[in-house]
């Protein structure tokens, strides 16, 4: 008798409950929302960030509060989010080896594929491979050439272990058959930093921190590390077209919340995001920096993850990469 009230009474508030759900989604958001880079300030991911945030501000009756938690690999970030409580007002701006590298590579205190909700996929990332213009280079090709004859004696920097640099360099030395020495850096720019003046000779980055320096003469230009040639700089082959046949570092940048945030409030994030990106003066921002804006739906996103996580796991395990190189 019990269980029959109390089956009616569910059933009885169910509606209620549905409405609830999607009234709260109608006047999202009601307080600030949390939107945690965790990777420092100037990169591509915060500037994408802020980009959003200022526009979405402009019409959103509560601010998106941009807060860069950096450290162990982006982990901590992250952590931070797939731990908030999942009613969507902690965004997390989520770069693609967090969800599909790191746990590869050690123990994560998250699961990439089930702590998370995914949002969206936001921008592709223009990643070059550049050496300083002391090293007697100017080729993928003379570069293989170079760390062969002289094996151990070349250096490339990284944002971390695990980071797409770190990734994007060990993926060359697999395919390529070379060994290189790796430096790891807090973040890109004390990285380029020790690049200009040679004190590390190769990196593999986002090219709106390098194009300035490549126009300058101040950093040489091998290849584009993408699977295809990108549209911004037509002429610069892809490392593959360069020799080294099957590389290819596509590096996503995506928004996530904690497991279990209601649909209909991804569904409203998404639109409102979405809008966001299409605006002109944000790509007029954004793209000249070699951020490809790529929109999508949470499903498209979710495949996505599934499936970088699972080529990147094999990629790992083939190469022999560690969380301690």
């Amino acid at each position: 008798m019990l269980a029959r009230c109390l089956a009616a009474v569910l059933i009885a508030s169910a509606p209620g409950l549905v409405l609830a759900q999607a009234g709260s989604a109608k006047t999202y958001p009601e307080r600030p929302i949390r939107f945690v880079c965790p990777l420092p300030p100037g990169g591509s991911p915060d500037t994408i960030a802020r980009a959003i945030a200022q526009k979405l501000g402009e019409t959103w009756p509560q601010p998106i509060v941009v807060e860069n938690r950096t450290g162990g690999n982006q982990n901590i970030g992250a952590d931070l989010v797939a731990k908030s409580t999942p009613d969507g007002y902690t965004w997390l701006m989520t770069p693609d080896n967090v969800l599909a590298m790191n746990s590869h590579l050690d123990k994560t205190p998250f699961n990439p594929l089930t702590d998370f909700t995914p949002v969206m996929l936001l921008a592709r990332i223009q990643f070059l491979l550049v050496v300083t213009p002391s090293l007697p280079v100017k080729s993928v090709q003379e570069l293989v050439a170079y760390a062969k004859a002289n094996p151990g004696s070349l250096n490339y920097g990284s944002a971390g272990v695990g980071s797409p640099q770190h990734m994007g360099a060990s993926l060359l030395q697999y395919l390529a058959g070379i060994q290189m020495n790796h430096v790891p850096y807090k973040g890109a720019a004390p990285a380029i930093t020790d690049l200009l003046p040679g004190r590390i000779q190769v990196w593999i980055g986002a090219a709106n921190s390098l194009l300035p320096q490549i126009k300058d003469g101040k950093l040489r230009l091998l290849a584009s590390a993408g699977s295809r040639r990108y549209s911004t700089l037509p002429d610069v082959p892809t490392v593959a077209e360069s020799g080294v046949p099957g590389y290819g570092l596509n590096v996503w940048l995506g928004l996530t919340m904690a497991a279990k945030v209601p649909r209909a409030i991804v569904a409203k994030v998404n639109a409102e995001v979405t809008r966001a990106l299409d605006a002109p003066e944000v790509r007029n921002r954004l793209v000249p920096q070699g951020i490809e804006l790529a929109p999508g739906s949470p499903a498209e996103f979710a495949q996505l993850v599934r499936d970088d996580y699972a080529r990147w796991g094999k990629v790992i395990k083939a190469a022999g990469i560690k969380a301690e190189q």
